[in-house]
């Protein structure tokens, strides 16, 4: 189980083989910004698997998609599909026995990347090893027969997938077919063969007996649980993998390529710039001449992307930002990291957004099953001049460049691009506080409201001890963590 398999003789690589054909060299994009959507690709993927299943993640959560989608990956195996499972072992909490059971089956192999020792008291592994283990793999792919992918920023959970009661992630992954879905291939078959991933028969032993009989039983209850059966009830509407099956998915033949870390980031003390996904994001992308629009739910810019940034403005290209504000965003230690550069990239002309915590509904009538009633932005993406996007998992701040291994698709896509500023122009202005500047130096959040603008001279929806705790945050040498 060390390398991809090339065979195409499957009903996927037959659907997508005459758009192919009729686009040589180039990779079909679909793009999925629904939380419903994005679910339905991985699950109903996994069910068309024939060959071989290749999954990736930094999160997998044990919850109602959780098992529903690992349930996927077994029924998948029951066929004879090969299926490697590779996991991130810092979110694995609660998972050992799960993960044992499902090494068990023959056709499942699963692999954890840059393991944690102590399987209990798990606080222990920082005490003895935090700086190997302060690294991690933030990676997230899908790759079924080697045809197709979902790449993006999406996790396995149900607040990635609109699900559940809890807060909702606002996030974009998308569906890739032929030359880019390979490359991710290729990567996968780096980072399984990497030296930061261990069997995981190695670190939990074999399950113990029953435990496969008890997953079996854990699937079949999640499957009639009521909120998994009215969450799969609504996806018996989505038809994206019978069309793409068929040949009919309205795919965007276009240039995409992957960009990724090389595995061995996880284990250098020298932080070699020429290999890092930054340093080849920047190549590919090149330099914005007008447009420069970014989505970042953990923006933390540091001194010199600041000043990168407002270089930009300097230039006359058009920066806008979107990250989450203080009341809807899920790590306060990364708004401060943020806030402490708001003012000086306000001053060089940059206009920053901050997303509402409040769930307002999309256009497309994506309401989230089971009634959550808060939205924090998840999705890392920008687009560039209007002609080029990048979708992924590279958050902008220090950790994501330095610490964690990324990767992402760089498509040449004027169609998404477009889309993705009429967001900007007409939804966002809805969705989020823009900050301003006042005439004395201080800040401004603008909530615009069908009743009109509402002014706030403190940050929306927080506390004075929240804002404090921040401020506090902010003075501390703990950019380089974030």
């Amino acid at each position: 189980m060390t390398s991809a398999l090339q065979d195409t003789d499957t009903r996927l690589g037959r659907g997508v083989a005459p758009g192919l054909a009729a686009h040589p060299g180039k990779t079909g994009i679909y793009p999925l910004s629904r939380g419903r959507d994005a679910f339905a690709a991985r699950g109903l993927l996994a069910d068309a698997a024939e060959r071989s299943l290749d999954v990736q993640y930094y999160i997998w959560h044990g919850d109602h998609t959780g098992y529903l989608l690992f349930a996927a990956l077994w029924q998948a195996a029951e066929r004879g599909v090969r299926v490697r499972l590779l996991l991130d072992d810092n979110n694995t909490t609660g998972l050992d026995a799960t993960i044992a059971a499902l090494d068990a089956h023959p056709n499942i192999e699963v692999r954890l990347y840059n393991p944690l020792v102590h399987r209990t008291a798990r606080w222990r592994n920082y005490v003895t090893d935090f700086r190997r283990l302060n690294r991690r793999m933030h990676n997230k792919s899908l790759t079924v027969d080697n045809q197709v992918t979902v790449v993006g920023g999406r996790n396995i959970g149900d607040e990635y997938f609109a699900a559940g009661h809890g807060v909702g992630f606002e996030d974009l992954d998308v569906i890739a077919v032929g030359p880019a879905a390979h490359e991710v291939s290729k990567a996968f078959d780096l980072y399984w063969s990497s030296p930061s991933s261990y069997p995981a028969e190695k670190l939990l032993g074999q399950a113990a007996p029953g435990t496969v009989e008890q997953l079996k039983a854990a699937f079949a209850a999640t499957r009639i649980d009521p909120e998994s059966a009215q969450y799969l009830e609504s996806l018996r509407e989505t038809r994206l993998v019978t069309a793409l099956s068929e040949g009919r998915l309205a795919l965007e033949w276009t240039d995409a390529r992957l960009v990724y870390d090389d595995p061995a980031k996880t284990l250098d003390t020298e932080n070699r710039t020429d290999e890092l996904l930054m340093t080849r994001l920047l190549e590919t992308v090149g330099h914005p001449a007008t447009q420069f629009e970014l989505i970042s739910p953990y923006f933390v810019p540091m001194a010199q992307g600041a000043s990168a940034l407002e270089a930009l403005a300097g230039r006359g290209v058009n920066v806008r930002v979107l990250t989450n504000a203080l009341e809807s965003t899920d790590v306060s230690a990364v708004h401060a990291g943020y806030a402490k550069r708001r003012k000086d990239l306000l001053r060089a002309g940059i206009r920053l957004y901050e997303l509402k915590r409040g769930d307002v509904p999309k256009p497309t009538g994506d309401k989230k099953i089971g009634g959550s009633s808060s939205a924090s932005l998840h999705a890392k993406t920008f687009q560039i001049d209007g002609n080029r996007m990048f979708v992924g998992s590279f958050n902008f701040d220090p950790r994501s460049a330095k610490l964690n291994t990324e990767m992402g698709l760089v498509i040449d896509s004027p169609a998404m691009a477009q889309q993705f500023k009429a967001f900007f122009d007409t939804e966002l202005p809805l969705r989020a506080y823009e900050v301003r500047l006042t005439d004395n130096g201080g800040l401004q959040w603008i909530e615009r409201t069908p009743e009109g603008e509402k002014i706030h001279d403190t940050e929306p929806g927080t506390s004075a001890w929240r804002r404090a705790g921040v401020g506090f945050l902010s003075i501390l040498p703990i950019e380089w963590l974030l």
